[in-house]
């Protein structure tokens, strides 16, 4: 069943952050993992959330998600981020073969 992580990110220091979005394409290779969404526009459309950079990930499985998040290859870029950004991260799973 794939698994999503989606992020909420408030950006402190954007020239840092830079960095961090380098790194990060790279780590995900290995648990195959990738980008749907990576800092679009986005619109309340309801209630007072006022989200910051939204970024969704898509994974094969939740493991496949933790392993990534844990790994030795996204290490230094988790280390940028909470240099550089406060985070709010969740993984959900998704639906398999959704009609």
């Amino acid at each position: 069943m794939p698994a999503y992580v989606i992020v909420d990110i408030d950006i402190l220091d954007p020239k840092g952050y830079e960095e961090y979005k380098k790194l990060t394409p790279g780590s995900l290779a290995l648990y195959k993992g990738k980008f749907i969404v990576r800092g679009g526009a986005t619109e309340t459309l309801e209630g007072d959330w006022d989200p910051g950079r939204i970024v969704v990930l898509e994974f094969p499985t939740t493991a496949d998600a933790k392993l990534w998040w844990a790994s030795a290859e996204y290490a230094p870029a988790k280390l940028i981020r909470h240099n550089t950004a406060t985070t709010r991260m969740i993984v959900v799973e998704g639906l398999l073969n959704a009609t």
